[in-house]
């Protein structure tokens, strides 16, 4: 007889988690998991094991708004190990190349602008993109060859913030999806002729979620215990803020809920529009549904059942 699926906590929302060093995104979910008891959860945006920091975990109705928070602007502070290249690009992996050059500030501040900008990026060998169904890291750890073509990321901004000792630099970026800390650091090392990898790495934000405003997970823990999880938990409208909303009458609420196209006044949509029209559907204070406002006809793109 198979075994009975697990059920647990309905619960609905958003956690900024700060990640601890050491542990996958995937083994972070589990832990959340484990701690709220939560039926669903699942994460906006991998962290590597290296990495602390933001990490976004949404549980229940949250996991429909995933792809959304993905999409978020990120921000990251890291150090850079001069002279190393590695086969994963950052400590973790083993040294493949030495270098004695170690450039002063003024080189390395000479090549950012180059990253900077709507820019051509390879991907590390060792991601999680995915090549004819399985993942690059899992590959590149059985020596296949894995080769990534490259790609244009946004790099909104790239500076260096102090220079520690000769071997190490930490600076910070902030990027759109899809950018690459290990990428960038390796390839100024090899701008600047003298290699590079990551030494550590710290996520400050992704979209509308901050370090300042993370938690351990022992404090989440405690506050499980206390019965104080609320507390921690960020509503969908606040973790969608930026999109913008368009308040519905209750009829209208239920007839987009049952997958209906609706017609509705465009001109009480707050806030900018989105480039493909998507809005956050309210009704009482309650998200509806992220819909497609196209002139006067909106529709359901994922529904909610809070």
């Amino acid at each position: 007889m198979g075994r009975a699926r697990r059920k647990g906590r309905a619960i609905h929302g958003w956690l900024a988690l700060d990640k601890p060093e050491g542990m996958t995104s995937t083994e972070a979910v589990a832990r959340v998991r484990r701690i709220t008891d939560a039926a669903k959860a699942g994460h906006g945006g991998t962290l590597d094991p290296l990495a602390t920091g933001v990490l976004p975990i949404a549980l229940g109705e949250a996991t429909k708004t995933v792809a959304y928070i993905v999409d978020g602007r990120k921000h990251y502070r890291f150090t850079a190990r001069l002279g190393e290249a590695r086969t994963t690009d950052d400590r973790e992996g083993e040294v493949t190349a030495h270098s004695p050059e170690r450039p002063d500030s003024d080189a390395i501040e000479r090549a950012l602008p180059a990253f900077v900008g709507t820019v051509e990026q390879v991907p590390p060998r060792f991601a999680a993109i995915k090549i004819d169904g399985e993942r690059a890291y899992d590959l590149a750890r059985r020596g296949a060859p894995v080769e990534l073509a490259p790609r244009p990321v946004e790099i909104e901004r790239l500076t260096l913030l102090e220079r520690p000792d000769r071997d190490h630099a930490v600076l910070e970026m902030v990027c759109g999806r899809g950018a690459y800390v290990r990428a960038v650091v390796r390839d100024l090392g090899e701008q600047l002729g003298c290699f590079a990898h990551v030494a550590a790495l710290r996520r400050l934000r992704v979209g509308p979620f901050r370090a300042e405003s993370a938690i351990a997970p022992e404090t989440l823990a405690q506050l499980v215990a206390d019965d104080a999880l609320p507390q921690a938990l960020i509503s969908l409208p606040a973790a969608l803020q930026e999109m913008p909303a368009l308040p519905l009458t209750g009829p209208q609420a239920e007839r987009l809920r049952a997958g209906q196209k609706i017609r509705v006044a465009p001109e009480l949509v707050s806030g900018r529009p989105a480039e493909d029209g998507t809005v956050r559907a309210m009704a009482a204070g309650v998200m509806v549904a992220l819909a497609r406002l196209q002139g006067g006809q909106l529709s359901p793109v994922r529904v909610f059942n809070l």
